[in-house]
């Protein structure tokens, strides 16, 4: 049997919208009726953890309160982090053939992973990195909105069924397999991890303090924005490139509609051409 309180609970429209709204103020992600599952299951446990009656609860709480520490955790909740090593290999083959062997001489190299999630895709681009240019200067920023997310990249730590997905060669050389307690771990070693910094950002806020890049990395995001987020996103984007830089987005989106003076040169792929600027 059952127990009351295991009960899933229903969230009203009303409820979902407000939700939503929230979401979208903060984050710039937009979430349609009909995602109305996921919002409720993705927060059951944390009204529950309140001690809150239902939704309606939930949502008087934001209202009223406005607790930085509680929209924390509403973006953490919400937010979906799904990512693995070498995922989309493409684009770091073209990194490896394309990029790295034209980057500027006598300059610090840089990427952005601008939506790093628990880092994978920033420690796939510091192995093509560290693995082309040996002995090379160059750095990586991963940024993430979640700060749950941020602070299990910074560890390096993943289960060892993501060791799958590295080619065998990279990981004997950059992953180290757990013992002990980190039994059933990998990890990512700490020179690579020293050349990768995380921190937390929110692409709909300031984020030009990060400096310029040679590459960033934003993939499977804009799928959650509207059209007006993604008029305003990708200019600041193209602000941060150096001339020649590239955008490399993800291969189910594109920039169609999107003003910008960025080239595409594959899909999902785009140059900055000239010095960017109007």
């Amino acid at each position: 049997m059952t127990a009351p309180n295991a009960v899933a609970r229903t969230i009203s429209r009303a409820d979902f919208d407000y939700i939503t709204g929230v979401l979208h103020e903060h984050t710039g992600i937009s979430l349609a009726p009909g995602k109305e599952a996921l919002v409720s299951s993705r927060l059951d446990k944390r009204v529950r953890a309140l001690g809150l009656a239902g939704f309606s609860d939930y949502v008087r709480l934001l209202r009223d309160h406005r607790d930085e520490r509680e929209l924390r955790q509403l973006v953490d909740l919400l937010t979906t982090n799904e990512t693995f090593f070498f995922r989309e290999p493409r684009h770091f083959e073209y990194l490896r053939r394309e990029v790295l062997p034209k980057r500027a001489a006598g300059r610090t190299f840089r990427l952005w992973s601008a939506a790093s999630s628990t880092g994978e895709e920033a420690y796939t681009a510091a192995m093509v990195l560290a693995d082309t240019l040996p002995g090379g200067t160059w750095e990586i920023v991963g940024t993430d909105i979640s700060t749950r997310v941020v602070e299990g990249a910074r560890t390096g730590l993943y289960p060892i069924a993501a060791a799958e997905k590295i080619p065998r060669q990279m990981l004997r050389r950059f992953c180290l397999k757990g013992r002990d307690e980190y039994e059933g771990l990998m990890t990512v070693n700490r020179e690579l991890r020293s050349k990768v910094r995380f921190h937390c950002r929110n692409l709909i806020q300031d984020f030009s303090g990060l400096g310029r890049f040679d590459v960033i990395m934003l993939r499977n995001v804009m799928i959650y924005f509207d059209v007006e987020t993604k008029k305003s996103l990708i200019p600041r984007l193209q602000d941060m490139l150096v001339p020649g830089g590239h955008l490399i987005i993800g291969s189910s989106e594109s920039l169609n509609a999107i003003p910008s003076k960025l080239r595409m040169v594959e899909p999902s792929i785009y140059r900055l051409d000239g010095d960017g600027r109007a």
